[in-house]
């Protein structure tokens, strides 16, 4: 939830700056589908669990997904960075087991204690790549307190490329082709 909010805050980022995040908003996502569908497979996932023996394959066929959609619509600056991110997690999941590597540190620090049986991020033991796990944490008692990663840091600047590159002044008009664009 915490990468959710801080790339909402990334794309809507362009407005305070009295900009609109028009690349973001207007293009025409191919595939877009299989975003909404990697989504909801999270989704459902985290929130009502699945068992467990078939939770880790799910979670990682949501990256793989995501980075399909994140490929298909690479000419858009930014979703390369995403792309860069959710490959890094992706990675580190399928080779830790579906589970993103946290350390106990960014666990303590964030007041997590899981116990379910299948998480998305948890403490595991000899875990491949740990660097690109769950390191850091926004702690306890911030809101949304959790912990993340370089992937997740590298997914929400790319949200923010994306959202800045095609922004232009708020009221400026959609330029017609051979026509200077008002930014």
């Amino acid at each position: 939830m915490l990468i959710l909010a801080f790339a909402a805050l990334a794309v809507a980022s362009p407005l305070v700056a009295g900009r609109w995040p028009a690349e973001l908003v207007l293009h025409r996502w191919r595939w877009a589908w299989l975003i909404w569908v990697a989504l909801l497979i999270q989704i459902g996932l985290f929130s009502f669990g699945f068992a467990e023996r078939i939770g880790p394959a799910l979670h990682i066929l949501t990256y793989v997904v995501a980075v399909v959609f994140l490929w298909v619509n690479r000419t858009v600056k930014g979703t390369l960075i995403v792309a860069a991110g959710a490959v890094s997690n992706g990675v580190t999941i399928a080779l830790n087991g579906g589970t993103l590597p946290a350390t106990a540190w960014a666990q303590h620090a964030a007041g997590i204690d899981s116990d379910a049986e299948f998480v998305n991020s948890g403490v595991v033991a000899d875990p491949v790549l740990p660097w690109l796990g769950d390191v850091f944490a926004w702690p306890e008692p911030l809101p949304l307190a959790n912990t993340f990663s370089v992937g997740d840091l590298l997914i929400v600047v790319g949200v923010a490329v994306v959202a800045w590159s095609g922004s232009r002044r708020i009221g400026a008009h959609r330029s017609h082709v051979g026509e200077p664009t008002a930014v």
